[in-house]
């Protein structure tokens, strides 16, 4: 996958918030400030004017690109969170043209560590960790090699464990001081994560 399909990729991921906004502002005003869905969708908006007309040498200079929108523009913790999320994706990826699927498990275990890292959650805690976590692990276990014939069912699995987050008692950020009151209710930014996810899986299965 090169740069341009990856740029693409973003650009999908943000048409997907922009569609899913009010859902996705409608979860977090059930247990946090109801902007998420405003906060990502202007974010993502950022990020792709700011990468669609340039050439960039490397992934490194464009996850950087990336990283500095989301943190400059979104709203909350989530700016923060996803923007280390592709910072710590940059690091690896200095000099990388291209990327094979034997980049995959290495840019999500950065983006894991990233967001462990700023936001000290981990998994069970009703956050984007209870959908990237458990991702990652699932890819691992079907095998990098199997990316194409596992897509359907990689995906499904995206979406069952951002529906699991209802069952799960908020632990962090704002959503954790309605204690049981968190559970029944999605998170926010596990819906996020989810459409990032999903957009990387098709632009995975359309290479």
């Amino acid at each position: 996958m090169n740069i341009e399909q990856v740029k693409k990729i973003l650009v999908e991921i943000k048409e997907d918030i922009l569609k899913e906004e009010n859902y996705l502002s409608e979860l977090d005003g059930a247990i946090g400030d109801g902007d998420h869905g405003h906060n990502m969708a202007k974010g993502m908006t950022c990020v792709v004017d700011k990468i669609e007309n340039i050439n960039y040498d490397d992934f490194q200079s464009l996850f950087k690109d990336v990283s500095m929108q989301l943190i400059s523009n979104v709203g909350g913790a989530s700016g923060p969170l996803y923007g280390t999320a592709f910072m710590e994706m940059a690091k690896i990826c200095k000099d990388k043209k291209e990327l094979t699927k034997n980049d995959l498990l290495p840019l999500l275990d950065a983006a894991i560590k990233g967001i462990q890292k700023r936001g000290k959650a981990s998994v069970n805690e009703k956050t984007m960790l209870d959908v990237l976590i458990p991702t990652k692990e699932y890819i691992d276990k079907v095998g990098i090699d199997n990316l194409i014939s596992e897509n359907d069912n990689i995906c499904n699995y995206i979406k069952e464990c951002c529906e699991k987050t209802k069952d799960i008692q908020a632990t962090k950020g704002r959503a954790s001081y309605l204690q049981e009151r968190s559970i029944g209710h999605i998170d926010p930014g596990a819906a996020s994560m989810s459409f990032f996810l999903l957009a990387l899986m098709r632009g995975i299965k359309n290479d």
